[in-house]
């Protein structure tokens, strides 16, 4: 069924002065829905992360429609032009590049102004490289905790890897290509080498893979290897079930905060510390 025929048969049109919020294929443009490519099409304007990427869906499905850009670079002075064309009545249709808006892109900030000023929000659901990825790894999937892309600073990096050591729910990353192998090392570092882990790159495309095992199989996989494609991290929650160590746990905290009271950094601390007892460094984060 074509757009043309569904529209006629479903009746779907956009409501005036309504954000929509329109899931686009993460990699395969077939994955779209038609509802979305409906809305896309009608919508009085897109406002798109690039304009070039939703360019490609209308080139493949035939149709034309008023496109602006909104992104990371322009959101701050966007947003209130959007907010006003929604209030003089105008239908807008929020994308990003691939998969749901307002993950991880400023359109969190748009719903936001948006409900703030009273405007109505929809969401014509699709793809999630998130859902997609989790679900692929075999990993726990009941509960799971979603960090996005790690934060560049030093300190806020090392709180959340101690806390994805901690944790017994899976967790799921965003990574770029060109800092894959520093974080993978990161892991190794603050979980382990065996902690269980799948790397799923370029999801619904050609060259889909997902590479797994546990850190140091993957770390090795990567080794000699250029990164190339969009990357998605599933890290399976700390087992419950950890085996008695055998150290003086109580004297082993002690040293710990009086290494830190001292002003070295607990990365620093739990390195030096788990070399002298010859044990895992994660063990000593699970204690500060």
């Amino acid at each position: 069924m074509t757009i043309k025929e569904l529209s006629s048969h479903e009746n779907i049109e956009p409501e005036n002065g309504v954000l929509y919020i329109v899931g686009t294929p993460i990699g395969n443009l077939s994955d779209i829905s038609l509802r979305a490519l409906i809305i896309l099409k009608k919508v009085s304007v897109i406002a798109c992360e690039d304009t070039r990427q939703t360019k490609k869906i209308m080139s493949k499905f035939d149709f034309n429609n008023n496109l602006i850009s909104f992104n990371q670079h322009n959101s701050s002075s966007k947003i209130p032009k959007i907010i006003n064309d929604l209030i003089c009545g105008k239908s807008v249709a929020l994308v990003s590049d691939a998969g749901m808006p307002s993950i991880c892109d400023p359109g969190e900030d748009l719903v936001k102004n948006a409900k703030y000023n009273g405007i109505k929000i929809i969401c014509i659901p699709g793809p999630s490289a998130v859902i997609t990825a989790l679900v692929s790894s075999g990993m726990p999937s009941c509960k799971f905790i979603f960090e996005g892309f790690l934060p560049k600073r030093k300190s806020e990096r090392e709180k959340i890897l101690f806390e994805i050591n901690k944790n017994e729910k899976t967790t799921i990353l965003f990574e770029s290509p060109h800092r894959l192998k520093k974080l993978l090392n990161e892991l190794k570092e603050y979980l382990g080498e065996e902690r269980e882990i799948e790397i799923s790159r370029e999801l619904t495309k050609k060259f889909e893979e997902h590479i797994g095992n546990n850190i140091k199989d993957v770390i090795n996989f990567f080794k000699d290897k250029e990164v190339l494609g969009e990357i998605t991290i599933v890290i399976k929650g700390k087992n419950k079930n950890n085996q008695k160590l055998d150290f003086d746990e109580f004297a082993l905290k002690k040293e710990l905060r009086d290494l830190i009271n001292s002003g070295i950094t607990l990365s620093k601390a739990s390195k030096y510390l788990a070399r002298k007892n010859n044990i895992k460094k994660s063990i000593i984060y699970d204690m500060y």
